[in-house]
């Protein structure tokens, strides 16, 4: 059962406003406060990923409020963790929705805590962005495959592209690209994997693929000699996992070890080094991400610059990009509706920034930032990584939309 509250902001905020929403925190009584919240898993097996997440919201608030991208306004990240646990996540979001100072929240990375987040988000009429979800389900509604699309939230937003886009250009890429004809699939039975691994396998078997088996795993499980033991007996050219690194790297290299020497392809979940150090026999796997590599990108030089020159301890691994865009847009949203209000925070700020979302556009990280009727965003572009000499090595950048079917 969600855990709802009905938080309302309320009381004008003007730039000067002391002992109410907003009040200044920095000391000198002339800028207003904005608090952006933040939900990952910032402890235990993703927390590299989320660990990421959080130092590239960080970076993006540090940068708004270096050059002032609001003027009279001083924005404020305050991260919480939800260790990748849907009741975690709910009880963050009920925690940030109830203080009238957050205009916004980014994250979640795992699709099934979302789930738990968006009707606390919708309740308060708060924003919530994540730089990471990818299950259609969550914007589109559960009959989205039948082509009856609705959105299900107006306050949930996100800068990372669909399973649907994903899951459909790692079938794709694997039968034209690879050459691969045969695929034994496997799940962890969690959101993002279920849906993953679904839309390879419709998109595989369109094109003319034959999955030869498939199987469910529990994303705690670490010894997989049953399905090691399935896949062999399947003889497929791929094995591909629906699912995340801290089981997809020892599945992996219990398969290899087990005879089925072929390459494990997955999709963001997996794109992380700690995959590779998890993984010995990692050499050759796949894994598709959103975006292209930021590293690829003019428009993500700065942010790599700013990143390495802030010092944080841990890389922003797949999300860094899209993570710092989700920020940004949160503090597009907030400058355009102190605009819209001759320079001042409205009582129903919450709300205005909420239609603000729905038309926030500019150039990003990641590039052109903006987002559908649905609140996904517009940039449907993925890359497949190969694992190289113990590093994710790109291969091959395409909207999934204009795929080159050469």
């Amino acid at each position: 059962m969600l855990i709802l509250t009905t938080t309302v902001a309320a009381g004008a905020l003007t730039l000067s406003a002391c002992g109410s929403r907003g009040e200044d925190k920095s000391g000198d009584g002339s800028k207003a406060t904005v608090v952006i919240g933040l939900d990952a898993p910032l402890t235990g097996e993703l927390s590299a990923l989320g660990q990421g997440i959080k130092n590239s919201a960080d970076l993006a608030v540090k940068n708004a409020n270096k050059q002032n991208e609001v003027e009279g306004v001083t924005f404020e990240l305050r991260p919480l963790d939800d260790k990748a646990l849907p009741n975690a996540g709910q009880q963050n979001a009920t925690k940030l929705a109830g203080d009238k100072d957050v205009l916004g929240i980014v994250g979640p990375l795992n699709s099934g805590v979302a789930q738990s987040m968006q009707q606390v988000a919708q309740s308060n009429g708060v924003t919530l962005i994540s730089p990471a979800n990818t299950t259609p389900d969550l914007t589109q509604g559960k009959n989205w495959k039948k082509n009856d699309r609705k959105r299900q939230f107006s306050t949930y937003f996100r800068t990372a592209t669909t399973d649907e886009v994903q899951g459909a250009f790692d079938g794709q890429y694997a039968y034209e690209k690879m050459k691969v004809r045969t695929a034994y699939v496997i799940d962890d039975q969690k959101t993002y994997g279920v849906g993953l691994a679904s839309s390879f396998k419709d998109q595989f078997a369109k094109l003319g693929g034959k999955i030869v088996g498939t199987e469910h795993v529990s994303p705690d499980d670490r010894d997989f000699k049953a399905v090691v033991a399935k896949a062999k007996s399947a003889k497929p050219d791929l094995v591909f996992y629906g699912g995340e690194y801290p089981a997809s790297g020892p599945l992996s290299q219990q398969l290899k070890d087990g005879g089925v020497d072929v390459p494990l392809m997955g999709g963001d979940g997996m794109y992380s080094g700690d995959y590779i150090e998890l993984n010995k026999k990692a050499q050759g796997d796949y894994a598709s991400s959103v975006g292209k590599p930021v590293e690829q990108l003019d428009s993500a030089k700065k942010f790599i610059a700013d990143y390495k020159d802030a010092g944080y301890k841990d890389a922003y691994e797949a999300y860094g990009g899209s993570t710092y865009d989700a920020t940004w847009s949160i503090i597009q949203a907030v400058k355009q509706v102190v605009q819209d209000n001759n320079g001042k925070l409205p009582d129903d700020a919450r709300k205005k920034v909420v239609d603000a979302m729905n038309k926030v556009s500019f150039e990003g990280v990641t590039g052109k930032v903006s987002f559908d009727k649905y609140g996904d965003t517009t940039n449907t572009m993925i890359t497949a990584y190969q694992v190289d000499n113990k590093k994710w090595a790109a291969r091959f950048s395409a909207e999934f939309k204009k795929f080159d079917k050469s």
